[in-house]
């Protein structure tokens, strides 16, 4: 075995480190008392919520064994499909504002220090997110209430009846990215301005949280 065979899979370790490092960029805030215990109950929804795709998978494999080896079909599993589907997707969207791994699409943002990071997520907080996400709600609780007042079924024969229980877990959703995005706020100014009072960090913990 040459030197550099030996050296190989120590090189190969490095740069998967490296890529690794690239795609799980977090913006490193601080913590307030308040903000830990909304990330908590974030959190605790968002991994319950994900239990769901368990359920879908089951009914999934359900409604194609009844397809393809009884020869039944079933218009109720199939919505009941895209309907769990659906509940898992929207309510895990606050926990990823939580853990910071929802999607950027930036170049710009990880290039900058913790200060100017900070700057940007208070802007695009107070003035993109929150009044989007303010103004989605104020139009989809009305649209769930009609729903419910009319006692809205699916259109297709032999399907989901209630379909007003989706809608309101549209807003639902909505509501806790607002409260993921004041939580995030909280930790925004707390960096900028001192205010809430940051809670001290432990070593270690934005690894713990990254685990998570």
């Amino acid at each position: 075995m040459t030197v550099s065979d030996q050296d190989s899979p120590r090189t190969t370790r490095a740069s998967v480190s490296d890529a690794d490092e690239f795609l799980h960029h977090h913006t490193e805030l601080p913590t307030t008392h308040l903000s830990q215990w909304l990330d908590a109950v974030l959190t605790a929804i968002g991994k319950a919520a994900s239990w769901l795709w368990i359920v879908v998978t089951g009914v999934i494999i359900w409604a194609v064994v009844g397809r393809y080896v009884f020869g039944q079909g079933s218009v109720l599993l199939e919505e009941i499909q895209w309907h769990l589907a659906g509940i898992g997707w929207l309510l895990g969207l606050a926990y990823t504002l939580v853990v910071d791994d929802h999607v950027r699409v930036d170049v710009i943002h990880e290039r900058l220090s913790l200060r100017a990071q900070g700057w940007v997520e208070l802007f695009g907080l107070a003035f993109l997110l929150l009044p989007f996400l303010v103004i989605s709600v104020n139009e989809m609780v009305p649209y769930a209430i009609n729903s419910w007042e009319v006692d809205e079924t699916s259109q297709a024969p032999g399907g989901l009846p209630h379909r007003w229980v989706l809608k309101f877990i549209i807003a639902l959703a909505f509501t806790l990215i607002i409260v993921a995005a004041l939580s995030r706020l909280l930790k925004v100014t707390a960096l900028l301005f001192g205010f809430p009072r940051p809670v001290p960090a432990t070593p270690g913990e934005n690894k713990k949280e990254d685990r998570s």
